[in-house]
């Protein structure tokens, strides 16, 4: 198996969509007024599945964190401390919910929390040089 993309079930679509489209840059794949939208970053799909409607195609119902959600966390990397100082600055500005300021850390990587509108954690972080797999 290859990993394809990741989603999230998410309960305003069109908050979610602005926020990850315009804050974080995700490009929209297709159109915006659908309950199943795919978002690219640098090459990865990332979707966007409205609870509502994955639970009437599973026929279940599930049950959903309110507040910050501290089970996952999505990931971005930019290639120097200054550049984490100001995404941070950025997204705060447009919206995003601050979790914890840019701090380095012991292990050398400079990083920042924020939420996304439903609560999901968003890391910004760097090892202060470019962005290597």
């Amino acid at each position: 198996m290859r990993l394809d993309g990741f989603g999230l079930f998410v309960e305003d679509m069109g908050k979610m969509i602005r926020f990850y489209r315009d804050v974080l840059g995700f490009e929209i794949k297709e159109d915006e007024n659908t309950s199943n939208v795919y978002l690219l970053k640098d090459g990865t799909l990332f979707l966007l599945y409205g609870r509502k409607d994955f639970e009437k195609m599973t026929n279940r119902k599930y049950e959903y964190l309110k507040g910050v959600n501290g089970h996952f966390e999505l990931a971005l990397y930019v290639d120097t401390y200054e550049e984490v100082d100001k995404e941070y600055e950025r997204v705060i500005g447009m919206g995003a919910e601050p979790i914890l300021e840019p701090t380095t850390e012991p292990w050398g990587q400079r990083t920042c929390y924020i939420a996304d509108p439903e609560g999901n954690l968003i890391e910004i972080g760097s090892f202060n040089r470019p962005f290597q797999h």
